[in-house]
């Protein structure tokens, strides 16, 4: 079944292709298709297009539809084009011809839009809660292990001293900045497609500000044509919201395989959560951490594949945006995975609080000796030159007391702004809006 087919059948092999892999992707959007289903025929009951009874009627059944999804009884059956097509067919096979009635007013382009919208807003809030897990067993780590010091490195040489609380609430605080990027993108996605049809309007007097408020969108997206063109630009944008926490991910990724290993020996990695060798009956692997980091680096990719996608594309639909939806999609469920197995590793990982007693990392307490010659008076320069020519001679020997007091540094991390930073990220997002609008339309 196919909403626009006619009566000529379409060519099995051009079905194939151009279907692709929509059948597959769309069951992402099937509880977000009956969501926006449920929003637009209470407004077509508004404007004399459905009667009381047929609303009724038509809402009873778009529920008993999301409650199949929801139990995962939900199915693209086969030969049915897509999602939009399947809820139709069911209602139609249950209803009759009063099913056939709720496409009035809206094309397939924008009930695919708002269901995207609608996917999106709900799983950017999964990821920043599952954002804000990772970001509390940070912040909780930095303070439990705020007085370990550890090297700090510039080109991979032994730089400075830093401490274990720096390098866990450096990521911690790293978290925030990308929910940031991610509040922004979440303010483009929460605005109302609905309305817009093929891109160009209807000639039924829709209310699209009535659709607006029982989705729970914040506006709507109010020029018809922007409204389309927003289908892979906004993906884009979010795309590049969730890559920002994919490279954070990364990086630290990176730093455990690193530190876990014996030629740094800074963590170590709980024995459950490592992998053997086939042939090495002594290798422990932190393999969870080198997949986090390859999964990662593919999430940063996606943004550039959906520019290409959609980069010369003028104004109106066009087939080309569909294949966005295949490389989108699945985004959402890795970065979740990601999330959920570094706060994982992060919770159980064991810190060596013995590091700097070896006599190899003597050199980096350089700097603190230089700014001790200089607070009793000497130039700076001369401090520098000095202890440069200790080190040279081999006579240099180190004070590994340090005092850093000035905020942000190894004796005060400022774990508390950074942690009030989170929170007003958070709460900013305002997600029990959106919430409360779904749950009202499945009630």
């Amino acid at each position: 079944m196919k909403l626009w087919e006619k009566s000529t059948k379409v060519n099995q092999e051009i079905e194939r292709f151009t279907v692709g892999k929509d059948r597959e992707m769309d069951l992402y959007l099937a509880p977000y298709d009956v969501l926006g289903s449920i929003a637009h025929i209470t407004m077509l009951e508004s404007i004399g297009l459905l009667t009381k009874d047929e609303l009724k009627e038509l809402v009873a059944a778009l529920k008993e539809i999301y409650k199949q999804i929801e139990d995962g009884n939900f199915v693209i059956e086969d030969g049915i084009e897509d999602v939009h097509s399947q809820v139709e067919l069911m209602l139609t096979r249950k209803l009759g011809d009063v099913g056939k009635k709720i496409h009035s007013g809206r094309s397939r382009n924008d009930q695919v839009l708002v269901d995207l919208k609608l996917f999106m807003r709900d799983r950017i809030r999964i990821i920043a809660g599952l954002t804000k897990d990772l970001f509390d067993t940070l912040i909780a780590q930095s303070e439990r292990y705020k007085k370990v010091l550890m090297p700090g490195y510039t080109h991979l040489q032994i730089a400075m001293p830093s401490s274990f609380g720096l390098w866990f609430g450096a990521y911690a605080e790293s978290l925030v900045d990308d929910l940031v990027v991610m509040q922004s993108a979440y303010k483009v996605v929460n605005r109302n497609p609905l309305g817009s049809a093929a891109g160009y309007g209807s000639s039924f007097p829709l209310k699209r500000e009535m659709t607006t408020k029982l989705l729970g969108f914040d506006s709507m997206a109010y020029n018809v044509v922007y409204a389309q063109m927003g289908r892979g630009k906004t993906e884009r944008i979010v795309s590049s919201a969730i890559a920002s926490i994919a490279a954070t991910l990364s990086k630290l990724a990176f730093d455990a395989c690193m530190f876990s290993s014996q030629n740094f020996g800074f963590i170590k990695l709980h024995d459950a959560f490592t992998t053997g060798s086939s042939i090495m009956p002594h290798k422990k692997n932190p393999d969870v951490f080198e997949l986090t980091r390859a999964k990662c680096n593919k999430i940063q990719s996606v943004p550039q594949q959906i520019m290409m996608i959609a980069n010369n594309l003028p104004s109106g639909y066009f087939r080309d945006l569909q294949i966005i939806k295949e490389v989108f999609l699945p985004v959402f469920d890795e970065i979740e995975d990601c999330l959920k197995m570094v706060n994982l590793m992060m919770e159980h990982i064991e810190v060596n609080q013995h590091i700097l007693e070896n006599n190899k990392y003597d050199l980096i307490f350089s700097v603190e000796e230089v700014n001790r010659l200089a607070s009793e008076g000497m130039p700076f320069r001369d401090a520098y030159k000095k202890v440069g020519l200790d080190i040279e001679a081999g006579c240099f020997e180190c004070d590994k007391n340090v005092n850093h007091t000035h905020e942000g540094s190894i004796g005060n991390l400022c774990n508390e702004n950074i942690a009030a930073l989170m929170n007003n990220v958070i709460n900013d997002f305002d997600f029990n809006k959106a919430i409360e609008a779904e749950k009202k339309l499945t009630e």
